[in-house]
């Protein structure tokens, strides 16, 4: 498909086969993504657990969602640099480490976040 053109733009369903087969690959090969979709899971049983009220479940899985797409951009991100500097450059590691650093912030955050949904819970069960 060319830039800006109409032609050959592919169907609502396969650019959603695309999507789908980009997170496969991601889950596959890359090591990140598996770590986050851990610690989704561990939220989701922790969730479970303390039985979480409906407003904190939408928390949990935006701040799961929000990260997991973080560390997709950031794939993409490092991907693309490696396609156009194939060496080591000093602006490309930069940039690679700009885009997880990105990802490392997000993530801290999210884990407060996580920690004060879990602690509101845990002391209203007590």
């Amino acid at each position: 498909m060319i830039p800006g053109s109409d032609s050959d733009h592919p169907s609502f369903l396969k650019s959603f086969l695309f999507a789908v087969q980009g997170f496969r690959f991601a889950v596959r090969s890359e090591r990140n993504i598996k770590v986050m979709l851990c610690g989704g899971v561990l939220a989701v049983v922790a969730g479970l657990v303390l039985q979480l009220d409906l407003l904190s479940w939408g928390i949990i899985f935006l701040c799961c969602g929000v990260v997991i797409s973080a560390e997709l951009v950031n794939t993409a991100i490092e991907t693309v640099v490696d396609l156009v500097s194939p060496e080591f450059h000093p602006l490309a590691g930069r940039a690679k480490d700009i885009a997880a650093a990105a990802v490392w912030v997000l993530s801290l955050m999210v884990a407060l976040v996580g920690l004060a949904v879990f602690a509101n819970a845990l002391l209203a069960r007590l």
